[in-house]
């Protein structure tokens, strides 16, 4: 925590995040004084720091409430287009200070609460981050509600309430120990369940063919509960929702099943229901095919379908208007987005709705739902590609297979007709592969099924049209488009970022909060000795928080002055932590070697999670750790190089490490990581990124120059290169004597002394089956890693490339991504235009 601020530094601190009113002051203390005492310490004589958190919480929840009413009349009378976000994941973080950013009221808040003689930053650490997602995916969606939101969309996210999200990340003795996320446990103020639209959801059966159409019968019902979480836009009034379900067993749940009276039994069976929305699935581009995940993705998709046509039936003008029960209209009303293909499922269930509910003629549901779905790829790695088994299907969702098929039939003639005799296109091509085991591609059913199908950077979406959808594209190239990546610029620079924020709206004003491609007018200032000034001094106390928090949690006192040199995201071979690994080992052996040599001193902060069962990372983390060990306890190294693995990595502390870093790492093998979206938080605040020509760096380096980052290491083409050639790992051990070194001393046991075989699987992997070529790129790594030593002795010239850095960072915020997605696949246009606030009447 850092040391609390004068009184007249708080006055000083009043910046872009609002100027305070004393009557908001006024009002913020009598809301929160209302709630504690009223709502919630009526039973206690004494209010605990939690108490303080929700009283504080509901005082912001009340300026939301009649925002978000008025939201949704707005859309109800004018009845608009209505953007649908389907995702797994949702990955929100803290909720308090976000809420009180966009609104308006971070500094009346501050000023009550310090007048109160409390603490806001202590009371906004007491909230758990709703951690209901993995990464980037999750992440991503995150941005998106906050960008639909202050873009005045008509938009909804919808996912899953998870009892239990992302695991909490514990290091013990060096490894990942898991622990549950129970992050509801104390409840959470800015959810509000929604019961009256609890809705059934379908699962098991069988499927009889009528007469009167077909019908899925004899199947177990589970229930839908909605729970909805405003999502407000910034300073424009407007507050849309994000609603998530959760699992609950209807009251005659298997009761009718246990005819012998085992009552007992049959209540404990319900547990089996809601098992559905306990626990979000760990895993980050990996696909792992269980039943349960199965259920969740139909789940979500269900109860959003049901909402989304209830909606639609009941404009304004409700169900007698013929608008309403004819569905041509529908793709005009209606825009759902697949975030991945976990929400796939939308397509065969909007079919069944459309042919067995409501007796639209097929061919015309198959155009209603092409022109409602688009699909969103995240990844080209084949193990994170959801391959369904059919029979899992034919038990759980018989009708939906039943759909498939006819839908593949369908496509398949339609190849057919265009490429007679093309056997191999088929098969290629096909939504259902052959083999042993029959499986359902669900991106295959995505492109179908979609009028829209885009990557999330411009080399990714290259790479899906020239080899993983190839075949699609050359078949519709018109559907092909790309979307890159962006992340929020309230939460990633005005929320995490305060000091920058102030020193950017000193020089160019506050436009940039909203339009942040205005950072391009900080080019003028890069000679600016006095902005120069001002930039490193933000940074060097970013820092100094930074380093005081890590000292307070880890114990670990580091050197403030040295360089933070960070990599923060998940634990993946493909993201390459061991080949940071490997430079913290040469610059080590280099330390030791020459002692009395002059080097930048660095901190090497690595974190992220490992998905429970993937052993690999795993061994990584242990590795880091291992690394960490030996390098920060010997006397000859001192304050010249530590390295410290960041536990528990979420957003809650991403928004202290990135404002802190000085080197952001971005070192995955070329062609493999989509987009990342942290490259880009890291870049809007300050830090200049060592990464390879992979993802939105290309187009980073676009924006700033590649001579403003530094980039190293193999292109695409070299690796696609290097792959007809053969990877020999060996060949770069024999003929580079540091990286034999460094490998080596981990296969000896010099980093595992009390189990020498320790890392065996890890030099195993690196030696013979690397399939991200980390030996390939190393001598290109540590040359330019030398680089940035050299830039970084020369302070003046390291900020000038922060400065243009951040001032090319405008692409890279997910306003200018949702204004492409609204314009180019949703047919919709964003609104400046700000909702006229609770206590002023409507137009």
């Amino acid at each position: 925590m850092a040391a609390p601020l004068s009184d007249g530094d708080r006055r000083k601190q009043i910046s872009v995040r609002g100027i305070a009113g004393l009557g908001d002051v006024a009002e913020v203390r009598k809301s929160f004084n209302r709630h504690l005492h009223f709502t919630l310490v009526k039973d206690r004589n004494v209010a605990t720091p939690r108490d303080y958190y929700f009283a504080l919480a509901h005082t912001v929840r009340d300026h939301l409430v009649g925002r978000w009413i008025r939201t949704q009349q707005h859309y109800y009378e004018r009845d608009p287009k209505r953007i649908y976000y389907l995702s797994l994941e949702f990955y929100m973080g803290r909720t308090l200070q976000n809420t009180m950013v966009n609104l308006g009221l971070q500094n009346a808040c501050d000023e009550a609460i310090y007048q109160l003689g409390l603490d806001l930053e202590e009371l906004e650490e007491i909230e758990e981050d709703a951690g209901l997602g993995n990464g980037g995916l999750g992440r991503l969606a995150a941005c998106f509600l906050d960008s639909m939101a202050t873009l005045g969309l008509a938009a909804y996210g919808y996912g899953i309430r998870y009892e239990f999200g992302i695991f909490n990340q514990k290091i013990v003795d060096g490894w990942q120990v898991e622990e549950a996320d129970d992050w509801l446990r104390y409840g959470n103020p800015w959810e509000k369940a929604r019961p009256e639209y609890m809705l059934p959801v379908h699962f098991y059966g069988r499927v009889q063919h009528t007469p009167e159409g077909v019908k899925w019968i004899d199947t177990q019902v589970v229930l839908a509960m909605p729970y909805d979480t405003p999502v407000p836009g910034y300073k424009n009034n407007t507050v849309n929702t994000m609603r998530l379900w959760s699992a609950k067993a209807p009251n005659d749940f298997n009761l009718q099943e246990f005819n012998m009276g085992d009552y007992i039994e049959a209540v404990l069976d319900r547990n089996l229901a809601e098992n559905i929305s306990r626990v979000l699935y760990p895993n980050d581009n990996f696909f792992e095919g269980k039943e349960l995940r199965l259920k969740q993705e139909y789940f979500v998709v269900a109860a959003t379908l049901q909402d989304i046509i209830r909606r639609f039936k009941s404009s304004k003008f409700g169900c007698r208007d013929p608008v309403r029960t004819c569905f041509e209209t529908f793709p005009d009303k209606v825009a759902i987005q697949l975030n991945d293909t976990h929400p796939a499922l939308s397509i065969p269930e909007l079919m069944r709705i459309l042919v067995d509910v409501e007796k639209v003629d097929w061919d015309k549901a198959w155009e209603i739902t092409k022109k409602t779905c688009a699909y969103t790829n995240h990844t080209v790695l084949p193990e994170a590609l959801e391959r369904w088994p059919v029979s899992m299907f034919e038990k759980l969702l018989p009708r939906h297979l039943e759909i498939i098929y006819a839908l593949n039939q369908m496509h398949l003639d339609r190849v057919a007709a265009l490429y007679p005799g093309d056997i191999d296109r088929l098969r290629r091509m096909s939504v259902i592969e052959e083999g042993d085991c029959k499986r359902i591609n669900m991106a295959h059913l995505c492109v179908i099924g979609s009028h829209a199908v885009n990557g999330v950077a411009r080399i990714h979406s290259n790479i899906v049209k020239d080899s993983v959808f190839k075949d699609f594209y050359e078949l519709e190239p018109e559907k092909f488009q790309n979307k890159t990546n962006g992340i929020t610029p309230r939460r990633w620079l005005l929320l995490c970022n305060p000091g920058l924020a102030d020193i950017i709206a000193e020089k160019i004003g506050e436009g940039f909060i909203t339009d942040l491609s205005q950072l391009k007018k900080l080019l003028e200032f890069i000679d600016n000795e006095t902005f120069i000034r001002d930039v490193a001094k933000v940074k060097q106390e970013n820092k100094l928080k930074f380093a005081a928090y890590l000292e307070e949690q880890y114990k670990v006192k580091i050197n403030p002055m040295s360089m933070f040199d960070v990599q923060v995201k998940r634990i993946h071979e493909y993201k390459r932590q061991l080949l940071n690994c490997l430079h913290a080992i040469t610059l080590y052996n280099r330390i030791r070697c020459t002692p009395s040599k002059s080097f930048v001193p660095r901190t090497i902060m690595i974190g992220g999670k490992a998905a429970p069962g993937y052993h690999m990372a795993k061994m990584i983390i242990k590795l880091i750790t291992s690394i960490g060990e030996v390098i920060n306890n010997d006397p000859y190294v001192g304050d010249k190089l530590k390295v410290i693995f960041l536990e528990n990595y979420r957003v809650s502390l991403a928004e202290k490490v990135i404002p802190a870093a000085d080197l952001s790492q971005q070192i995955s093998t070329a062609g493999t990581e989509a987009s990342g979206t942290g490259n880009m938080k890291f870049m809007v605040n300050g830090a200049l990124t060592i990464g390879t020509m992979d993802g939105a760096n290309v187009e980073m380096a676009e924006e700033a120059g590649e001579e403003n980052l530094f980039i190293f290491g193999m292109r695409v083409e070299d690796v696609e290169a290097l792959d007809r050639k053969g990877y020999n790992a060996r060949e770069y051990y024999d003929s580079l004597p540091e990286l034999r070194q460094a490998v080596d001393q981990i296969s000896s046991g010099f980093f595992s002394p009390r189990d020498p075989g320790c890392f065996k699987d890890v030099v195993n992997m690196l030696m013979n089956h690397d399939r991200f070529k980390v030996f390939a790129d190393y001598e290109a790594y540590i040359k330019c890693q030398g680089q940035v030593d050299q830039l970084f002795l020369d302070p003046r010239e390291w900020t000038r490339k922060v400065i243009r850095n951040i001032a090319c960072s405008g692409k890279f915020s997910s306003d200018r991504t949702i204004t492409e997605y609204a314009r180019e696949i949703w047919g919709v246009e964003p609104s400046a235009t700000a909702i006229p606030p609770p206590n002023l009447p409507r137009n």
